[in-house]
């Protein structure tokens, strides 16, 4: 069963990143560390008693498909009535469009608790988010007032509408197209991977749809972005008649079994009624409004299903009793955790976790600084570091989901592969989550293509140096962190050094700097990872020995970070190497012959 890591979330929001801080700037001057633990203690409870326990018999039932509409597994509409009502949809939310005003930091550790609980469910709330954001930047006022209370309450969904069957991650080649009628438009055309495009949770579904104005210019610039609601609202803004739009089928997936991926049909009769967001032809730009938002709720997916599959490996850990103590003159069995390779893989999962956990709630106040902060220089320094941390976060954090859940099931031995156990599922459901809102590969080239380019590297130089500095002044105190301290540092040089041969190597050949762009990522979040380490060592190390009654959980920080130093920083090395010298082995490759 899971149990969120409340006691660790706090110790990232309070000692690692200075959450508390927040409280400091108007926008979060009800904000405090108590506030968050109490959030986050109720979130907690939400998950194990609503959530959890619906994971296992949503991936077992799924989502139906009818001609009438997707019909969700059994509880999970009662569990999204209780999410609604239990205000949880509102959290970070500005309170100007009806939200509570929380910092996304907090949000970010709630949405972790719930992606943990059950992935599949939280997928539907995880997206309004991004559609709020949008409306509220770029609609109308007319749609402001329409849609976004609906959506903050949760009362409606959302979805993003991008992917037609000849349109996957090349975008220009959309063809959904829409037609003016007077003050709206008809939309005609397919979408596929429609996450929640249907289901019967929420009373209406607020779908925004990316389609071309007929004559608009080809190529992504001539896509504008629709709202295309599934009921059109009333005058009272009540949901009345349907849209001629229809959910046509549901895809049959490896994991998220109860998460409904549908193909959406637009246009079967007179074309279905959609209204214009923002400017007509930059329907991208808004889009990315939204993408940004999930690609950091993806990453969130895969820390909440890697501290699921560390859950799931500790208990059996604890629990499995196989084979004599190496080295133990005692022949009786003992509990596997006491095996040095079955810890060894524990320490793994867990060190791995509480760095993900870090870099992404640390990326997370970033983007509240980028609203909050008291000067515009400020704000924009915030912005540049939360928008190069996300595609980070969000592909680094996947695959290591992923590896965790692997080395979870590993854990397990045979009895991993067997469905009962649980860890499969887990494994199965964080598969998707490197893949969808953007493969590793779209975010490392977006990594390197736009957030290093646009400044010629000027925001990842700045986070460097801070954390170079911060490290420098660890060297004193306890010798566990003397240590953790001294690898991020020579980790931080590493990535400084690859950084500018990245640049210099993109600027000769951009074929080149693509084939090592997956790489320099995963070296960034690798060495991130390790500097946010140390700095957990540090308060940690601190508050020891001040006699802070959690010892037992503070030297569990120490030993975390001395795992991460010793079996995760080394392969910074191999990383830079490859970053180094790797490109030409695939530029000069023959596609025939492979």
């Amino acid at each position: 069963m899971y149990r969120a890591p409340v006691k660790d979330m706090l110790f990232v929001l309070n000692d690692v990143i200075g959450a508390g801080a927040l409280a400091q700037h108007p926008r979060y001057a009800e904000f405090s560390i108590e506030l968050a633990e109490s959030v986050l203690a109720e979130a907690g409870r939400f998950a194990a008693e609503v959530l959890d326990p619906l994971n296992r018999s949503g991936d077992t039932e799924g989502a139906h498909w009818t001609p009438d509409g997707v019909r969700m597994p059994k509880g999970f509409r009662e569990a999204y009535q209780a999410l609604v009502e239990g205000g949880w949809t509102q959290l970070a939310i500005d309170t100007a469009l009806g939200g509570q005003g929380m910092p996304l930091a907090l949000s970010t550790a709630f949405e972790e608790i719930c992606c943990a609980a059950n992935m599949a469910f939280t997928l539907c709330p995880l997206l309004a988010r991004g559609a709020i954001e949008a409306l509220a930047t770029t609609g109308s006022e007319e749609q402001r007032r329409v849609y976004l209370p609906k959506l903050v309450s949760g009362v409606w969904s959302g979805t993003m509408n991008l992917t037609e069957p000849q349109a996957g991650s090349d975008l220009a080649l959309i063809r959904t197209r829409a037609e003016p009628r007077g003050d709206h438009y008809r939309l005609f055309g397919q979408k596929i991977f429609i996450t929640y495009g249907d289901h019967d949770m929420a009373e209406n579904i607020v779908h925004l749809v990316l389609a071309r104005i007929d004559g608009a210019p080809p190529g992504i610039k001539g896509i504008s972005l629709f709202i295309v609601p599934k009921r059109l609202p009333r005058a009272d803004g009540s949901p009345g008649e349907p849209n001629d739009l229809r959910c046509a089928s549901i895809e049959h997936k490896l994991g998220i079994h109860a998460s409904p991926t549908c193909v959406m049909a637009f246009g079967d009769k007179e074309g279905a009624i959609g209204y214009l967001v923002g400017e007509a032809n930059r329907g991208l730009e808004i889009m990315f409004i939204m993408m940004n938002a999930a690609r950091l709720g993806v990453g969130i997916q895969g820390v909440g299903q890697g501290e699921r599959a560390l859950q799931q490996a500790l208990e059996w850990a604890r629990t499995r009793v196989q084979g004599r103590l190496a080295g133990s003159p005692d022949p009786a069995p003992v509990p596997i955790i006491q095996h040095p390779d079955v810890r060894r893989m524990l320490l793994g999962m867990k060190a791995t976790v509480e760095s993900l956990r870090a870099l992404a709630l640390y990326t997370a106040m970033q983007l509240d600084l980028a609203h909050a902060a008291g000067d515009a220089k400020a704000r924009a320094a915030a912005l540049a570091r939360g928008e190069l941390l996300i595609p980070i976060v969000k592909a680094w954090s996947t695959e290591q989901g992923i590896e965790v859940a692997s080395t979870g099931l590993q854990v397990h031995g045979g009895m991993g592969y067997v469905e009962e156990t649980g860890i499969a599922q887990t494994f199965r459901d964080v598969r998707i989550t490197a893949i969808y809102e953007g493969t590793t590969a779209i975010q490392a080239n977006d990594l390197i293509g736009r957030k290093l380019a646009r400044d010629e590297g000027a925001a990842m130089r700045a986070l460097l140096d801070e954390a170079s500095a911060e490290l420098a002044a660890l060297g004193g105190g306890d010798a566990t962190v003397r240590h953790v301290a001294a690898a991020a540092q020579e980790a931080v040089g590493l990535l400084r050094t690859t950084t500018e041969q990245l640049m210099t190597l993109q600027a000769a050949s951009v074929p080149a700097a693509l084939a090592v762009a997956v790489p320099y990522l995963k070296l960034c979040g690798c060495v991130l990872g390790g500097w946010l380490a140390a700095r957990a060592a540090a308060r940690a190390a601190g508050r020891l020995a001040a006699g802070d009654a959690e010892a037992d959980f503070l030297r569990g920080k120490l030993q975390s970070a001395r795992f991460y130093a010793d079996q995760i920083l080394p392969q910074a090395r191999g990383w830079a190497e490859i970053c180094r010298g790797g490109g030409a082995s695939v530029v000069e490759s023959a596609a025939e012959l492979l």
